[in-house]
C-alpha cells in the first residue's frame, strides 16, 4: 500500500504561509514519506468503505486542532463564511482567536481511495490519497464537521463525496462541534 499527498491537502496542511494551525517541522515529501515507512498505530474505518484513517504518534510540534469551549473562552469564538476552494460555495465557519492548544499526541491522516479520489476528479497514482488530517490528543476521530458531512451529501459537484447524510452520525457531531471549535 502507498500514499501520497493531494493538491487539496496540500493546500490546507503545509499552506505557503506555515501558519501555526499547519502541520509543523517537516516538509510535504518528509510527511509523505513518514506515513510510507512507518505502520500506524492504528488503522481506523472512515465514514465510507473508501475512507480510512491512519493514526500516527505526532513527531512533530503540531498542535491540537480541536479546543473545548468553556465559560472562560466563549468570548474569544470568532465565525464567517468562508469556501475551502474558489469552487466551493461558503458556508458557515467558526473558530478561536487568542488560545494556545497544546501540542498534539496525535497526528491522524485521512485517506481515499484511489477510486474515489478519481471519482471526485483527482486522478493520484497511489492506493490512498490524502485529503486532510486531525491533530488529535487521543488516538481517534474528531467527529467531521456538519458542514462537510452536508456538503459529501450534496456530490462531487459541490465539493463533496457522494456520501448520504448519516442522520445518527450528523446529531453525534452537532452535539460535539457544539461543545468545540477549531482555532487560529
Amino acid at each position: 500500500m502507498n500514499i501520497e499527498l493531494t493538491d487539496f491537502a496540500r493546500t490546507r496542511l503545509f499552506p505557503a504561509d506555515r501558519r501555526p494551525t499547519a502541520i509543523q517541522d517537516t516538509t510535504p515529501a518528509q510527511f509523505v514519506a513518514r506515513l510510507n515507512t512507518e505502520a500506524p498505530v492504528a488503522v481506523l474505518p472512515g465514514y465510507a468503505p473508501f475512507c480510512r484513517l491512519h493514526v500516527h504518534r505526532n513527531w512533530t510540534s503540531t498542535k491540537c486542532s480541536v479546543i473545548a469551549i468553556t465559560d472562560a473562552n466563549r468570548h474569544l469564538l470568532r465565525s464567517a463564511y468562508e469556501a475551502r476552494t474558489r469552487g466551493e460555495l461558503p458556508v458557515l465557519v467558526r473558530w478561536f482567536e487568542g488560545l494556545e492548544p497544546p501540542v498534539a499526541n496525535y497526528l491522524v491522516p485521512i485517506l481515499y481511495s484511489r477510486e474515489q479520489m478519481a471519482k471526485e476528479g483527482t486522478p493520484i497514482a497511489a492506493d490512498w490519497g490524502i485529503v486532510g488530517c486531525l491533530y488529535t490528543m487521543a488516538p481517534g476521530e474528531i467527529p467531521m464537521v456538519p458542514i462537510t458531512m452536508m456538503r459529501n451529501a450534496l456530490g462531487v459537484e459541490e465539493g463533496g463525496s457522494g456520501v448520504p447524510l448519516d442522520r445518527e452520525a450528523y446529531r453525534r457531531a452537532a452535539e460535539f462541534w457544539s461543545a468545540h471549535a477549531n482555532w487560529r
